[in-house]
């Protein structure tokens, strides 16, 4: 049986349930603006070019600042940081609301993800500190599940509050969530497990002995070099491009190709938009559970790589036979499978980071989190200059396609087995 809270129940677990809205807060202040995009193209308007560079503002800052903020957690703790995160981000998703031009939108987006850079590798970073090693997958995958049946529902609630509010209205109720969120959060959390006033003696021992966190280091440069000298961070980064890639084409021009090109009414729209994260909400638990018994079954390396391998396999090959379908639904449910197949990786990509990267985890979740946002930043803007210059949609589907068969072929070279030493081994 579990280790239980003075409370009677894992304290622990409850952190992952805060932790899992933590995620849905994240989707449902990106995936709204897709959704708003007619509406705020059309006030404004932008061409289909000019849209996503505003979708990638957003990826942009992100990505520039996820390691900063990592770093900066490393050196404070998690408790800090994320509140300031939360806030920070809550605060530019209402701003967003004054927005009155194209330089404006790509500004305020810009500092949004200024604010939301470092939410995910803080994730990672706790779960480091308070899940053991072997709960970890299925930790993973609670945490995924939240963003992605955000991601699912957000569409369609978004959809709803169009009949009675403003697309400004809208940003500034999606803002103010996350206020609630982050005084929760700084009220109730603590870096580490021990200091926790509702964690009892046997749990905090549990959670000590069996973390697999190596001694402390300090935050010189030399141990932040670390990361970035061992052939799985590479690798991991390289690997995480298609995910991120993959995405950013779900919350930014999803709705706008199954409207356009697949001609799907408003209830089909709000259904086949939110269909792709919600079958991943299923695939992120199921990943999880499965990396763990794999893990526990064949040894760490086969655990995290055998589902790499496969999920991003299958996905290419789905969104592949996606792009060509004439069936609308057929390509509609085929995206969808697709993109389960890529999130069912989430769990072992970051379960895999913690292993790997042990009290760096945050910094290498960063940076794994920087290299896919990067693809993220140019999966709108990619899509809109293909489809400009082809006036086919299938292109950049399968541009996707091959990104996942290239994620798939980097799993195998991934060795969640080799963690980084203290003593920052040279790379292997």
């Amino acid at each position: 049986m579990p280790s239980v809270g003075k409370t009677g129940f894992p304290v622990r677990y409850k952190l992952v349930g805060l932790t899992a809205t933590l995620a849905a807060l994240t989707y449902l202040d990106r995936v709204c603006i897709s959704v708003l995009a007619p509406s705020i193209t059309k006030e404004f308007h932008l061409t289909q070019v000019q849209m996503s560079y505003v979708f990638s503002a957003f990826t942009l800052a992100y990505a520039a600042f996820e390691i900063p903020t990592a770093w900066w957690a490393d050196r404070i703790g998690s408790r800090a940081v994320v509140t300031r995160i939360v806030a920070w981000w809550s605060s530019f998703t209402i701003l967003t609301a004054a927005a009155f031009s194209f330089p404006s939108l790509l500004a305020l987006r810009f500092l949004f993800g200024i604010g939301e850079a470092g939410a995910w590798p803080n994730a990672a970073r706790v779960f480091s500190r308070w899940i053991p090693a072997r709960e970890r997958g299925i930790v993973q995958g609670v945490f995924f599940s939240g963003a992605h049946l955000s991601g699912a529902l957000t569409p369609g609630i978004v959809l709803w509050m169009t009949g009675f509010l403003s697309w400004r209205q809208i940003f500034v109720c999606c803002g103010c969530v996350g206020f609630f969120w982050a005084t929760l959060w700084y009220w109730w959390f603590r870096d580490e497990p021990g200091d926790h006033p509702s964690v009892s003696a046997a749990e905090r021992d549990l959670i000590l002995s069996e973390r697999n966190l190596p001694p402390h280091e300090g935050h010189g440069a030399s141990s932040f070099a670390a990361v970035f000298r061992h052939r799985s961070s590479w690798l991991l980064c390289m690997m995480y491009v298609a995910n991120t890639y993959g995405t950013y084409f779900l919350i930014t021009w999803l709705p706008t190709y199954l409207k356009d090109i697949r001609h799907f009414a408003k209830t089909e729209l709000a259904i086949f938009a939110g269909l792709p994260l919600g079958l991943s909400v299923v695939a992120d638990i199921f990943g999880g559970l499965l990396t763990d018994w794999l893990t526990k079954r064949f040894g760490i390396r086969f655990g995290r790589c055998a589902i790499g391998v496969t999920g991003y396999a299958v996905a290419g090959v789905a969104m592949a036979i996606a792009a060509g379908a004439g069936n609308n639904r057929l390509a509609a449910v085929l995206i969808a499978v697709a993109t389960a197949a890529s999130m069912f990786t989430l769990a072992p990509s970051w379960a895999a980071c913690i292993d790997i990267g042990g009290r760096r985890a945050g910094v290498l979740g960063a940076a794994m989190n920087t290299a896919g946002n990067i693809g993220g930043m140019l999966s709108p803007i990619i899509l809109a200059y293909l489809v400009r210059a082809f006036s086919d949609w299938a292109i950049p589907l399968y541009v996707l396609a091959g990104l996942y068969i290239v994620a798939a072929g980097c799993w195998l070279g991934i060795r969640p087995d080799r963690p980084i030493t203290a003593e920052l081994a040279p790379v292997r």
